[in-house]
């Protein structure tokens, strides 16, 4: 007979921007529990409210499976005397499993005990699991409260714990179970009792409580689409504050507010910001994008008084929009140029100057990318005037107040002074991508402002030392390092990375030796991220080490290498594998110089190299355009010669000459496949 199981953990007002993943982390704590203590189920759900967390488990069964366990006891030498009779180790080993000592079992060089431990009923598994639950959810930071050892997210005030309509005895931090929960914290004052689980959800709607937070969030939604369409216009989604709002609010209700007319004047960015990250509300907009008069948010209650909330947050937007005009208007007595002389006030990174003067390294670095990157004169005068005013808006007050501005802000002064455009959306993208998931620049400008902001970031960073370890990255590097890699891939760009980390180790002061140290690692730091990245896509280990083999250069093609070796199922031409293995075996650890084919001896040198020139002048062109796929059957043709070389010659000869111009001309065969890939690491 199958039980239906919750528990509720009530607590103070939990962090909203936690929950979703402490949603996941106790539905993945939850079936190993259960699972761990051979308890079967239908279905677990997890649900989630500021002020609760609740796990709900269908059709559960009443008492665990019976268990035979299998225990190795000592060994038989051990075990039993010379007669046969069993010793004081065994005696003990038996009482223990108790069981009696003849019932041991001897197979092979010991002796086993075949126990079987009776399930025991699901009343009886619950206190220990459901605390389990409790204590076993891990929290970026946890509190302790009053004189309490027991540590949660926020202090736990209520438990419910049942199986079908009994309480199953549950205690933490002196907080016993019952099965009396409770509403929300200003529309249901009384207690609210929970008689059975399956009646959890609508015993909670009725105390104006919707646990799910599945159900929360289509309401939300829905309210806002219908607030907006009664408003005729359209919500400015963002999945983030949709996310954050489902967390804050028990009861949810959408409603509107006016935005006064003077502050719809101000740049889109200066009113959507202090709006959306600050408050919390949605922007409306009009068919064509620009902003309506209105904003959207969602009470936390029902419909009572909702003019009072509506003025009242009308209210408290006002006063932040005020002070965004009021940034504004005092930003604007200068032009964006005329606020980069402010920026020797704000300190970059201790012992690396100030963010004027990374600014005129971005200037530098901009330059040099945009030389290897074939820019056009225009774009190059385009790209120097988006690294000089790059980081002006660091130092306006707009940006000071509200931080999440930089870019937006630098690209709106720019184009209230007449800069270009092009120049304008260069500022804006030079710190895109912000986050996972974000746009990545689509201007060539932009693209080559960011990737120089970047590696500045990353150089001057490690430089320092400050290196990211484990989970601690405060200057977000890896974030960073993967945005650098995204843009040269979506934008299809081959391009030397490394000479970008050098250029940008040379702009920055410091030891040459350190600084070559440094390029090391910030070249292996990448190599990292590619790889990650490289698996995310679904690309197979050995083929990710086969592309990562040499150093890395350029990006793009590292991983259009890793493409075709997975498309052209390279992987499964084990004889042209087999045979570059053993090139690598037979070369390994050696140097070689040119060859010279005055020294061939054998048909097979001679085979060799003019199989080998026939190739390349086949694959070298499909190189040159990363066409590594179409080269496969022209290097396949090289199997043959090669195991015949490898065969028939005889490389480590006593002649020097001879010797080192075999090694040479293995190594040049070698080096034609690495252009691809290390073909030995392929398993």
């Amino acid at each position: 007979m199958s039980k239906n199981l919750l528990l509720e953990i009530g607590t103070e007002e939990m962090p909203a921007n936690i929950m979703a993943g402490v949603v996941e982390q106790l539905k993945e704590l939850s079936r190993a529990k259960f699972e761990e203590n051979r308890i079967s189920f239908h279905e677990i759900k997890v649900y989630a409210t500021p002020r609760r967390l609740a796990v709900l488990v269908k059709d559960a069964a009443d008492r665990q499976p019976d268990e035979e366990v299998k225990k190795r006891g000592p060994s038989i030498k051990a075990a039993f005397d010379a007669d046969g009779n069993p010793t004081r180790a065994a005696q003990g080993f038996a009482r223990g499993q108790h069981i009696d000592p003849s019932q041991l079992v001897k197979e092979g060089d010991y002796t086993w005990a075949h126990v079987v431990n009776q399930g025991k009923a699901v009343e009886d598994v619950l206190p220990d699991l459901f605390l389990s639950l409790i204590t076993g959810l891990n929290f970026t930071r946890s509190m302790r409260w009053a004189d309490e050892e027991a540590h949660f997210i926020r202090p736990v005030r209520w438990i419910v714990a049942l199986a079908d309509d009994k309480v199953i005895p549950v205690e933490f931090a002196h907080v016993k179970s019952g099965r009396v929960s409770r509403g929300h914290r200003f529309l249901c004052k009384e207690p609210v009792t929970i008689d059975k689980p399956e009646d959890y959800k609508e015993t909670m709607r009725k105390a104006f409580v919707i646990v799910d937070q599945d159900e929360r969030r289509d309401m939300i939604k829905k309210g806002l689409l219908e607030t907006a369409e009664k408003l005729g216009g359209h919500v400015w989604h963002n999945a983030d504050l949709l996310e954050e709002i489902n967390y804050l609010v028990e009861y949810p209700t959408p409603l509107y507010g006016r935005i006064d007319d003077e502050f719809l004047k101000l740049p889109v960015p200066a009113v959507v910001t202090p709006m959306r990250d600050h408050q919390r509300y949605y922007p409306v907009r009009k068919e064509d994008g620009s902003l309506m008069p209105y904003f959207l948010t969602v009470r936390n209650g029902g419909t009572k008084a909702l003019e009072n909330v509506q003025h009242g947050n009308e209210k408290v937007l006002r006063a932040r929009l005020d002070d965004a005009k009021f940034f504004f208007e005092n930003d604007r007595k200068k032009t964006l140029e005329g606020h980069r002389d402010d920026l020797t006030r704000i300190n970059y990174q201790e012992g690396l100057g100030d963010m004027r003067d990374k600014a005129d390294r971005l200037q530098k670095l901009t330059a040099f990318i945009g030389k290897d990157w074939n820019f056009s004169e225009e774009e190059m005068k385009d790209a120097d005037r988006a690294a000089f005013l790059s980081k002006s808006d660091l130092a306006t007050g707009m940006v000071t107040e509200f931080t999440e501005l930089q870019g937006e802000m630098g690209k709106e002064y720019a184009l209230l002074d007449g800069e270009k455009p092009e120049v304008a959306q260069a500022i804006f993208e030079q710190y895109m991508p912000r986050f996972s998931g974000d746009i990545l620049p689509k201007e060539s400008i932009g693209r080559a402002l960011s990737l120089a902001d970047k590696l500045d970031n990353l150089s001057a960073t490690f430089l320092r030392g400050l290196i990211p370890t484990g989970s601690q990255d405060p200057f977000a590097l890896r974030r960073q390092t993967i945005g650098a890699v995204n843009i040269l891939t979506d934008g299809k760009i081959h391009w030397d990375i490394r000479r970008g980390i050098a250029k940008a180790l040379e702009l920055l002061p410091g030891e040459q030796e350190v600084k070559d140290k440094v390029l090391s690692q910030v070249e292996d730091f990448f190599r990292q991220r590619i790889r990650a990245i490289l698996l995310d896509n679904g690309i197979a280990y050995d083929i990710i080490d086969a592309v990562l083999a040499g150093p890395v250069d350029d990006i793009y093609a590292i991983f259009l290498k890793a493409q075709a070796m997975t498309e052209s199922h390279l992987k499964e031409e084990a004889d042209l594998r087999q045979a570059v293995t053993r090139l690598a075996n037979i070369t390994k650890g050696k140097t070689g110089g040119k060859v010279d084919p005055a020294l061939f001896e054998e048909d097979a040198e001679k085979n060799l190299e003019a199989a080998l020139a026939k190739a390349m002048a086949a694959v070298e062109p499909l190189y040159r355009e990363y066409r590594y796929a179409d080269a496969l059957p022209y290097l396949k043709e090289l199997t043959a010669p090669i195991n015949d070389y490898l065969d028939n010659v005889m490389v480590m000869v006593k002649d020097e000459a001879v010797k080192n111009n075999r090694i040479s001309q293995l190594l040049k065969t070698l080096s034609f496949f690495d252009a691809w890939g290390d073909f030995s690491k392929l398993v």
